[in-house]
């Protein structure tokens, strides 16, 4: 059995939470497997800490920032750590949504309409017909989303809020009603897609990471969506991996009309790897077990990404 020491992550984003509960559940996955785990709650002297500890490889289960931004991949570069995931620029790329829009549309992938602003002017009255979708640039797991209707008669108030912890520039998108879909790619393979049914109206951060929050339909029923899909080509358009590199999920919309499947723009990288998370499942679906697809992203750790 291997053992070699390995490093998980916490951090301060807010996602903390998730990157927690990702962090423990691939420890345990990996002390499963024989190996020396070093569990570690990521704090701002990060670089100091694994300068002491020397690990091996670094098992990225940090979301948000400094995770999924390039920050933390740029720390372990320059300490010459071995990282599972996406390196610097990919993560980089992919956190700003816009950004990541930019790179996708000009690939000839759809996405939906939008404008990139700041809080103030999103704040201060509909800056497109409703029914919209406000987000913030750069987080995750739908925290700071607001879906405005046509029954708002104006931008939800919550964004002038002085402790308001999301930044200044907002993406703000036309609303595109249709089935929500994820679909991920492992060992460089689509595993499958998932439909997401909510328990609730928007399927949100509570419904994403709560038990219950959600039903997902057999990711059987719709394999034979992939082929050609937007979701293979976008972590290409992005560099968001590379033959061999870690899973990524992308969150899909099928529209109730047409053909075109918008891309809600930005790949997960890591996913989440929680009981209630869906590429996990997805990989199951395919054959490799939760440990085994964990174990998977340790030994593929490397550097220059």
């Amino acid at each position: 059995m291997p053992n070699t020491s390995r490093c998980c992550w916490g951090g301060w984003s807010s996602e903390r939470e998730v990157s927690l509960r990702s962090g423990h559940a691939c420890a345990d996955a990996l002390e499963r497997r024989g190996y020396r785990v070093t569990r570690v709650d990521v704090a701002r002297d990060i670089a100091m800490v694994l300068d002491r500890l020397k690990p091996d490889a670094a098992l990225m289960m940090l979301h948000g920032k400094p995770g999924e931004d390039g920050t933390i991949q740029g720390v372990l570069e320059t300490l010459g750590i071995p990282y599972s995931h996406s390196g610097v620029l990919a993560s980089s790329l992919a956190m700003q949504k816009d950004l990541a829009k930019t790179v996708m549309a000009t690939a000839g992938i759809p996405v939906a309409e939008g404008l990139t602003l700041s809080r103030a002017e999103v704040a201060e009255r509909h800056v497109m017909a409703p029914p919209y979708v406000i987000k913030p640039v750069a987080d995750g797991s739908s925290v700071g989303v607001f879906i405005v209707t046509e029954n708002h008669p104006g931008p939800p108030q919550e964004l002038i809020r002085e402790d308001w912890p999301h930044g200044d520039r907002l993406l703000v998108e036309k609303y595109v009603a249709g089935k929500e879909l994820t679909c991920a790619v492992v060992k460089d393979e689509p595993t499958g897609v998932i439909e997401i049914v909510p328990s609730v109206k928007f399927y949100d951060y509570e419904a994403k990471y709560s038990e219950g929050g959600s039903n997902t339909s057999s990711p059987r029923l719709f394999y034979h969506c992939l082929p050609g899909s937007p979701k293979v080509n976008a972590g290409g358009a992005c560099g968001a991996w590379l033959p061999g590199r870690e899973p990524c999920g992308f969150p899909l919309r099928r529209p109730h009309r047409g053909n075109r499947w918008p891309l809600l723009p930005r790949g997960q990288h890591p996913p989440g790897m929680t009981e209630t998370s869906l590429v996990p499942e997805l990989a199951a679906f395919a054959g490799t077990t939760f440990d085994e697809l964990v174990q998977w992203m340790v030994e593929d750790a490397s550097l220059d990404r």
